[in-house]
C-alpha cells in the first residue's frame, strides 16, 4: 500500500492600507512560492482590491471565498490549485 503524506499550509498576506494594484501584486508573488493546494488568506481593506483579488484569482483557476472579518475589512481566502 502506498501511503501519501500531505502538508498543505495556510499562509496569511497583510495587504490593509494597500491599495490595487499594489495588494494584486504582492499576492500573486506569494501564491508563486506555494505549493497546489496551500491556501493564502489576503487580509483587506480596500473595496477595491476585495473586487479585484477574486476575480482576477477565479480567472487564474484558483478556488477562492471572501469574508468580511469587519466593516471595509475582509479576507479573501485563495487556494491553490495548480
Amino acid at each position: 500500500m502506498c501511503e501519501r503524506s500531505f502538508d498543505l499550509k495556510e499562509y496569511v498576506l497583510d495587504c490593509l492600507g494597500e491599495s490595487c494594484p499594489e495588494s494584486l501584486v504582492n499576492t500573486e508573488n506569494r501564491l508563486k512560492e506555494l505549493e497546489a493546494g496551500d491556501v493564502l488568506i489576503v487580509q483587506v481593506d480596500h473595496m477595491c482590491a476585495m473586487k479585484n483579488l477574486p476575480d482576477w484569482a477565479r480567472k487564474k483557476g484558483y478556488h477562492v471565498e471572501i469574508e468580511e472579518i469587519d466593516d471595509g475589512e475582509w479576507e479573501i481566502i485563495i487556494e491553490k490549485t495548480n
